[in-house]
């Protein structure tokens, strides 16, 4: 039977019981994902912080983004997710970080990269010397208009964070 409890109150009792820390970098959600997570009484017992970088200046400045990512592929691309996921987990030395890159609409879309594109990256630190850290990334096309973009792209990052944690990939 599926667990259909939301995912921040899943996140609550995963990360509460684990004594483990989040942090959130955001850029087409806005900080909705750290609103959602903040959303469920408890979460200041992990809840970290949460960058929202929405431009290529923040996403270098406050999570060491690469220029050369962000030149490369842009900032809706499977690498820079997972460039700010990684910064977000080790500027903030938190256990686990989530982070959204996507075109919320209703323009800015393009063939290659259509409105309702969302990339989220899941980053975990394990402990030092055990070389077991690492980053997940996952692509989506949403439906719907800008809010329901951003709506879906939160649940879903936050969602994604669920599964990793609850699939023993930590």
């Amino acid at each position: 039977m599926e667990d259909t409890t939301p995912p921040a109150e899943r996140l609550n009792a995963l990360l509460g019981d684990r004594d483990e820390t989040l942090a959130t970098a955001e850029s087409l959600t806005g900080g909705l994902v750290g609103s959602r997570v903040t959303d469920v009484p408890g979460a200041s017992a992990y809840f970290d912080r949460g960058f929202v970088t929405y431009t290529y200046d923040a996403k270098r400045e406050l999570l060491g983004v690469s220029r050369e990512s962000l030149d490369a592929h842009g900032a809706v691309s499977e690498p820079v997710v997972r460039e700010m996921a990684a910064g977000a987990r080790d500027r903030a030395d938190a256990d686990w970080a989530v982070a959204t890159t996507g075109i919320a609409g209703p323009s800015g879309g393009t063939d290659e990269k259509p409105v309702g594109l969302v990339y989220v990256g899941v980053a975990h630190a394990a402990p030092w010397g055990t070389g077991e850290s690492f980053v997940r990334t996952e692509r989506v096309v949403l439906n719907g208009d800008r809010d329901a973009v951003k709506r879906g792209a939160a649940e879903r990052a936050l969602d994604a964070l669920v599964r990793t944690i609850e699939d023993g990939d930590a």
